[in-house]
Protein backbone atom coordinates (compact mmCIF):
# COMPACT_ATOMS: atom_id res chain seq x y z
CA UNK A 1 0.00 0.00 0.00
CA UNK A 2 1.52 3.68 -0.85
CA UNK A 3 -0.04 6.91 0.99
CA UNK A 4 -0.38 9.94 -1.16
CA UNK A 5 -1.34 13.35 -1.54
CA UNK A 6 -4.00 14.32 -3.79
CA UNK A 7 -5.63 17.20 -5.25
CA UNK A 8 -8.71 18.32 -6.89
CA UNK A 9 -7.74 16.60 -10.24
CA UNK A 10 -8.07 13.11 -8.44
CA UNK A 11 -11.87 14.16 -7.78
CA UNK A 12 -13.44 11.63 -9.74
CA UNK A 13 -11.58 8.79 -8.56
CA UNK A 14 -12.11 9.88 -4.97
CA UNK A 15 -16.27 10.74 -5.92
CA UNK A 16 -16.83 7.16 -6.42
CA UNK A 17 -14.94 5.43 -3.31
CA UNK A 18 -16.41 8.22 -1.11
CA UNK A 19 -19.94 7.77 -2.83
CA UNK A 20 -19.52 3.77 -3.05
CA UNK A 21 -18.80 4.01 0.60
CA UNK A 22 -21.23 6.82 1.90
CA UNK A 23 -24.37 5.49 0.21
CA UNK A 24 -24.52 1.84 1.67
CA UNK A 25 -24.40 0.52 5.32
CA UNK A 26 -24.29 1.76 7.96
CA UNK A 27 -24.51 5.58 6.22
CA UNK A 28 -27.02 4.85 4.11
CA UNK A 29 -26.52 8.71 2.36
CA UNK A 30 -28.22 9.79 -0.32
CA UNK A 31 -25.69 11.02 -2.65
CA UNK A 32 -27.88 11.11 -5.75
CA UNK A 33 -27.23 14.29 -6.45
CA UNK A 34 -24.12 14.43 -7.90
CA UNK A 35 -23.82 18.20 -8.48
CA UNK A 36 -23.82 18.48 -4.91
CA UNK A 37 -21.33 15.65 -4.51
CA UNK A 38 -19.34 17.04 -6.97
CA UNK A 39 -19.48 20.70 -4.83
CA UNK A 40 -18.78 18.47 -1.91
CA UNK A 41 -15.77 16.81 -2.89
CA UNK A 42 -14.48 20.31 -4.86
CA UNK A 43 -15.25 21.67 -1.35
CA UNK A 44 -12.89 19.50 0.61
CA UNK A 45 -9.83 19.18 -2.05
CA UNK A 46 -9.80 22.23 -3.87
CA UNK A 47 -9.19 24.97 -0.81
CA UNK A 48 -5.40 26.13 -0.31
CA UNK A 49 -5.87 24.28 3.03
CA UNK A 50 -6.59 21.38 1.98
CA UNK A 51 -4.93 18.05 2.30
CA UNK A 52 -6.49 15.07 0.97
CA UNK A 53 -5.03 11.60 1.13
CA UNK A 54 -5.46 8.20 -0.81
CA UNK A 55 -4.12 4.81 0.03
CA UNK A 56 -3.49 2.82 -2.98
CA UNK A 57 -3.03 -0.64 -3.76
CA UNK A 58 -1.01 -0.42 -6.92
CA UNK A 59 -3.39 2.16 -8.88
CA UNK A 60 -6.45 1.27 -7.03
CA UNK A 61 -7.95 3.73 -4.60
CA UNK A 62 -8.71 1.78 -1.65
CA UNK A 63 -8.66 4.78 0.73
CA UNK A 64 -9.48 8.51 1.17
CA UNK A 65 -8.73 10.62 3.78
CA UNK A 66 -10.41 14.69 2.73
CA UNK A 67 -9.63 17.44 5.31
CA UNK A 68 -7.77 20.50 5.78
CA UNK A 69 -4.79 22.03 7.83
CA UNK A 70 -5.52 24.57 10.43
CA UNK A 71 -3.04 26.73 12.32
CA UNK A 72 -4.09 27.01 16.23
CA UNK A 73 -2.31 28.14 19.60
CA UNK A 74 -2.03 24.47 20.69
CA UNK A 75 -0.08 23.88 17.24
CA UNK A 76 -1.18 22.99 13.74
CA UNK A 77 -3.85 19.93 13.01
CA UNK A 78 -5.39 17.94 10.63
CA UNK A 79 -8.59 17.99 10.74
CA UNK A 80 -10.37 15.36 8.76
CA UNK A 81 -14.08 15.96 7.11
CA UNK A 82 -14.40 12.00 5.40
CA UNK A 83 -12.46 9.07 6.05
CA UNK A 84 -13.22 5.89 4.62
CA UNK A 85 -12.07 2.68 3.26
CA UNK A 86 -13.17 0.40 0.63
CA UNK A 87 -16.19 -1.51 1.76
CA UNK A 88 -14.66 -4.69 0.01
CA UNK A 89 -11.62 -4.10 2.27
CA UNK A 90 -12.97 -3.30 5.31
CA UNK A 91 -11.75 -5.47 8.42
CA UNK A 92 -8.15 -5.91 6.93
CA UNK A 93 -6.68 -3.96 8.76
CA UNK A 94 -6.26 -1.42 5.91
CA UNK A 95 -7.60 1.28 8.02
CA UNK A 96 -5.95 1.27 10.85
CA UNK A 97 -2.15 1.01 8.45
CA UNK A 98 -3.38 3.70 6.49
CA UNK A 99 -4.15 6.10 9.16
CA UNK A 100 -0.33 5.30 10.82
CA UNK A 101 0.75 6.36 7.40
CA UNK A 102 -1.37 9.63 7.52
CA UNK A 103 0.37 10.49 11.28
CA UNK A 104 4.00 9.96 9.83
CA UNK A 105 2.81 12.04 7.30
CA UNK A 106 1.78 15.04 9.40
CA UNK A 107 4.85 14.33 12.33
CA UNK A 108 6.71 15.08 9.11
CA UNK A 109 5.18 18.48 8.08
CA UNK A 110 5.14 19.57 11.83
CA UNK A 111 1.75 18.92 12.57
CA UNK A 112 0.97 18.08 16.06
CA UNK A 113 -3.03 17.15 16.22
CA UNK A 114 -5.01 14.72 14.26
CA UNK A 115 -9.01 15.89 14.72
CA UNK A 116 -12.25 14.34 13.27
CA UNK A 117 -15.71 13.91 14.62
CA UNK A 118 -17.87 10.68 14.01
CA UNK A 119 -21.02 9.01 15.38
CA UNK A 120 -20.93 7.19 18.65
CA UNK A 121 -23.39 4.44 17.27
CA UNK A 122 -21.68 3.54 14.45
CA UNK A 123 -18.29 0.61 13.58
CA UNK A 124 -15.90 4.15 13.02
CA UNK A 125 -16.11 4.92 16.70
CA UNK A 126 -14.48 1.74 17.90
CA UNK A 127 -12.49 2.00 14.84
CA UNK A 128 -11.15 5.53 15.88
CA UNK A 129 -10.78 4.03 19.67
CA UNK A 130 -8.44 1.31 18.84
CA UNK A 131 -6.06 3.10 16.89
CA UNK A 132 -5.51 5.59 19.63
CA UNK A 133 -7.72 8.57 19.18
CA UNK A 134 -9.74 10.17 22.47
CA UNK A 135 -13.01 11.54 22.84
CA UNK A 136 -13.00 15.05 23.65
CA UNK A 137 -15.22 15.24 26.78
CA UNK A 138 -17.09 18.49 26.85
CA UNK A 139 -17.23 19.01 23.74
CA UNK A 140 -20.18 19.28 21.98
CA UNK A 141 -21.19 19.42 18.31
CA UNK A 142 -24.01 21.79 17.25
CA UNK A 143 -26.46 22.32 14.33
CA UNK A 144 -29.71 24.18 13.25
CA UNK A 145 -31.75 23.67 10.16
CA UNK A 146 -31.70 27.17 8.33
CA UNK A 147 -35.59 27.61 7.41
CA UNK A 148 -36.59 29.22 4.39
Amino acid sequence: MELRVMTIQDKEIIKALFSDVFTNEPWNDDWSDQAQLDAYITDLTGQSYSLTFGFFEGERLVAVSMGHVKHWYTGTEYIVEEFCVDRTMQGQGIGSAFLKEIETYLAGKGITHFFLQTEDTVPAYSFYLKNGFQEMIGHVSFSKKIEA
